[in-house]
Formats: C-alpha cells, sequence, structure tokens
C-alpha cells in the first residue's frame, strides 16, 4: 500500500516537472510584465510551483495548468506587494490590475489576458541583453526559457553549480539595477540585439552539438533545448531571415547527431558516416527554414550561409557528391561578411577539398602565426589532415599529437592520437 501511493505521488511528481517545463517560460514571461522584475518574476513562479507540489498529488493536474501556475503566482506577487509598505502606493495601482486579472482568469481559465507570444520573445530579449556577460546571457537564458535547474546547466557545462547559481543571481541583479526594460527592442537597436539572442541559442548548440570539455563528444540535451528555443523565436519573430538561417543550421547540423559517434563513444568523422543513419526529419525541417530565410529576401546573413554550406552536405547522397566548389563560394562569402581567423580555416578546408590538399595547405599556413588561433586545436587538426594527404606523414604526426594537447574533450583526444599513430605506423 505504502509502495502504491510512494509510486503515484512519484507520477504526480513528474507529471508536475513535465508541465513546468513547459509553461515555466510563459509564466515568467508573463510576470515579469507585470512586476517588471525578472528575478522578483521567477521567485513568484518558484512559489507558484511549489504550492502546485503541495496541492496537485491530492487534487490532480488542472485542466489548464499554465493558467493555475500563472493565476497562483500573481496571487502571491499581490500578497509580496501588500506587505511592502515602500511599494504601498504601487500595490494599490498594481493590486487592482492583478485582481481583475485574476478574477477573468478564474472565470474562464481558457481565456488568457497575456499575449504569451510577445511576453517570451521579451524574456529572450532580456535574458540575452547586451549588459550581461556572454556566460551570464547564456545561465539566465537556459534557466528561464529552457527551464532548467542550476544544477543541470552546471552539469551541461562541466562547472561547479555554485558557479552557475552566481551568474544567475548576478545577471538578475544587473538587469534590475540596470532598469533594463521589459520590451522588444525596434528600429536600429533590433538587429544588435536579435543578434546576441542568436548568438546565445547557438552558443548553447554549439556546446551540445561539440562539448568543449569532458568524455563525451556531444551533449544532446543542450541541442535539443537550443533547437526549442529557435523553433519558438523563429515563430515569434517570422519575418527575420537570420532567425530562421539559425534554425536551419541547427537542424541539419542535428540531423547528424546518430551518425558522429560510433558504437563504443568514438568519433566518426564527416566524410566517414553512415549517411543512412542521418534523420531525414532534421535535414527536411532545415532546408524548409533556409528555403524561408532565401524567400525573406535580401542578401544572405552568417547563419543562413553555414546553413547553405550545411544543406550541401546534407544533399549530397554519398561524401564524393559533395558540392566543394559551392561550399568555397559559400565561405567566401561568409568570410566578407563576417571576416574571421575561423571562417579562413574552415574555408581553407573546403578549398583543399575542392581544389587538392597543396591549394588547402597553402591557405592554412598562412594562419599559423594568428594569435587568436595558438589554441584552437582545429588548426593543428586541419593541417595534420591536409599534410597526410600530401604524404608527409611525419610532420601530420606532429600536428595531430599537437591538435591532441590542445582540446579539453576526451574523445577528440583519443581519435586525434589515434591519427597520429597511424601517421607513425606509415612512417615505418
Amino acid at each position: 500500500m505504502l509502495e502504491s501511493a510512494s509510486v503515484t505521488a512519484a507520477d504526480s511528481h513528474r507529471a508536475i516537472d513535465a508541465v513546468w517545463r513547459i509553461e515555466a517560460p510563459k509564466v515568467i514571461a508573463g510576470l515579469t510584465r507585470i512586476v517588471r522584475d525578472v528575478g522578483l518574476a521567477e521567485d513568484l513562479a518558484q512559489d507558484a510551483l511549489v504550492a502546485a507540489l503541495e496541492q496537485w498529488p491530492e487534487s490532480g493536474v488542472p485542466d489548464n495548468p499554465g493558467a493555475w501556475l500563472m493565476a497562483t503566482a500573481k496571487h502571491r506577487a499581490i500578497d509580496r506587494l501588500r506587505r511592502n509598505e515602500r511599494l504601498e502606493r504601487k500595490q494599490e495601482q498594481l493590486g487592482r490590475e492583478l485582481e481583475l486579472q485574476q478574477e477573468m482568469a478564474m472565470a474562464d481559465p481558457n481565456v488568457s489576458t497575456d499575449d504569451v507570444g510577445d511576453d517570451l520573445l521579451r524574456l529572450m530579449f532580456i535574458s540575452c541583453h547586451p549588459i550581461l556577460a556572454p556566460e551570464a546571457r547564456v545561465a539566465l537564458t537556459l534557466r528561464l526559457l529552457a527551464s532548467l535547474t542550476t544544477e543541470e546547466i552546471a552539469r551541461a557545462y562541466l562547472v561547479p553549480v555554485t558557479t552557475i547559481a552566481q551568474r544567475i543571481v548576478r545577471a538578475k541583479r544587473t538587469l534590475t539595477e540596470a532598469r533594463v526594460p521589459f520590451e522588444v527592442p525596434t528600429g536600429l537597436e533590433l538587429n544588435a540585439r536579435l543578434s546576441s539572442v542568436l548568438q546565445v541559442i547557438y552558443l548553447v548548440f554549439n556546446e551540445g552539438y561539440a562539448a568543449t570539455a569532458g568524455d563525451d563528444l556531444m551533449r544532446a540535451g543542450l541541442c535539443e533545448d537550443a533547437l526549442r528555443l529557435g523553433r519558438i523565436l523563429a515563430g515569434l519573430a517570422p519575418k527575420e531571415p537570420e532567425v530562421h538561417g539559425l534554425v536551419a543550421l541547427m537542424e541539419i547540423q542535428a540531423s547528424r547527431s546518430r551518425a558522429r559517434v560510433g558504437p563504443s563513444g568514438e568519433i566518426v568523422l564527416l566524410l566517414d558516416q553512415d549517411r543512412g543513419r542521418w534523420d531525414p526529419l532534421h535535414i527536411s525541417r532545415g532546408l524548409a527554414a533556409l528555403d524561408r530565410a532565401e524567400k525573406l529576401g535580401g542578401a544572405l546573413g552568417p547563419y543562413a550561409l553555414q546553413a547553405a554550406i550545411a544543406a550541401c552536405h546534407a544533399r549530397a547522397r554519398t561524401a564524393t557528391d559533395t558540392d566543394w566548389a559551392r561550399i568555397v563560394a559559400l565561405y567566401d562569402a561568409l568570410a566578407e561578411l563576417m571576416p574571421s581567423p575561423v571562417v579562413e580555416l574552415n574555408r581553407a578546408v573546403a578549398v583543399g577539398m575542392a581544389f587538392g590538399p597543396a591549394a588547402g595547405l597553402e591557405l592554412v599556413d598562412a594562419l599559423v602565426s594568428d594569435p587568436s588561433l595558438k589554441t584552437y586545436h582545429f588548426l593543428p587538426s586541419a593541417r595534420g589532415d591536409l599534410l597526410e594527404k600530401l604524404g608527409r606523414l611525419e610532420e601530420a604526426r606532429g600536428e595531430f599529437e599537437r591538435a591532441a594537447s590542445l582540446t579539453q574533450n576526451a574523445r577528440e583526444r583519443d581519435l586525434l592520437l589515434e591519427r597520429a599513430a597511424a601517421c607513425m605506423r606509415g612512417t615505418s
């Protein structure tokens, strides 16, 4: 009997957790619009979650759990404001608004006075505000919009829980002290702010797709969170081509996830992957998103160009069918739009595939002295690959070993040392 009761309680908590992950961003967004303080909004949402954990196991999950959580949180907001004498005047005005909204919600739980879409978009912009450091934007976005716990974020990024907690606390304090408005920017400011939102989402995806450290190549949960945020953003900002470009890029890259890792967790390089294991649903979604970005007109932005490069791989039935000349042309456009040594390195690799390893090596060698690539392990890795193709195995071995010493990811290190060993066997 006791075992049955504990199973029921566990089931209830799992159901509540699932509901919370879906509804929390909407609740926090709606509350932030009302109280104008993202930290207070999250506290109020957490209070509502505690109430749900206490009541729902007995009463059952409501038909409209989001409305229940919002109404409960608003009630907590009224209580807090009533206890704060310094906000007496504001409490009277805000209390009337909250009580009216709560009465309307209780009268018909299917009717919401909140424009949920606009609130979510505002929350994305405030979580990714340029006033915050990039790592703080990532942590706050995962906390507020992906509903990850502090422990989950810390585990995903292999850092102490206290570090993530401090980043989130400082980020919320910074937003409050700076009185950052809860709004969607307009005019010239929109492009810069949207760029920050896209950057955060892509940072999350990249860390999931190619983990910078740890024992695993990928952290699938982060890829899924980034894709979910990207899809939400595309629904909220359907006329922004770069939003669709980013979604296209993530979808196409995610399609290769199963093929990138072998049976024992080892890395399988792109040209060696079994393309039958690429996910056709992700590919079709990605190509559709790229098509939407292109149809919105104008020159393709950085994310759409990278998505177009990924699409060249996705459309090739075999590795030998890849249109490397087009990939080089797309990298030319990307380098003109967003010049960086990393883009030049990727272009050099594509040139090596399109026009031979000697042509690629010449371009890579020109980047060796760039200080920004000094600790970038992909530089010696790419150089080693080109040298190996040219039969210069001793030099290639040295480059692979250097790349292995620079990476913090165990799977990448294993692959690079294995390639160095293969070069040594070839020379002997």
